[in-house]
């Protein structure tokens, strides 16, 4: 991977979530205000050929605890999903691009399918709602069970 690749995800992933959030802010400052920031299991789960991901979203899951520490006075929750195979993305037709693999895939992980962008989509409506007042500084993992068994399964070597 060129430098440049590099430094084009950690522009994309982590200078972009700060500078969301930075905008946001000034939208942000009343009691009860939410921030969910989508971030990635490879922030906590080292794997092969994702060393840029890993990085980036190492550094998105940090900015959100830390701007759960430094907003939270103001009444602001900054909290973070863990997204995993969800079906009908980018990600997952570049990481699994046929049937087999998606297969194979969806047989290791614990719930046994990939996720629905609805999925998602419901555990950041929790996370906005006030169910969830009382929650700041957190990374949900909403992967399928992924996380328990790791990437070996996707990126075998």
């Amino acid at each position: 991977m060129s430098p440049n690749a590099f430094k084009s995800v950690v522009d994309i992933d982590l200078l972009g979530t700060f500078n969301a959030c930075r905008v946001g802010h000034a939208f942000l400052r009343t009691t009860g205000a939410s921030i969910t920031v989508i971030s990635a299991p490879q922030a906590g789960l080292p794997t092969l050929m994702q060393s840029h991901v890993c990085a980036a979203k190492a550094g998105v899951d940090m900015l959100t605890k830390t701007l759960a520490l430094e907003w939270g006075p103001m009444g602001i929750r900054v909290n973070g999903i863990w997204p995993g195979p969800i079906a009908g993305t980018e990600g997952m037709e570049r990481l699994t691009p046929d049937d087999e693999s998606r297969a194979r895939l969806e047989k290791v992980m614990p719930l046994q399918r990939y996720g629905t962008p609805a999925d998602v989509a419901e555990m950041a409506l929790w996370l906005s709602s006030s169910s969830a007042s009382f929650v700041t500084g957190s990374i949900f993992n909403c992967d399928g069970g992924l996380s328990l068994i790791g990437f070996g399964a996707m990126f075998p070597a």
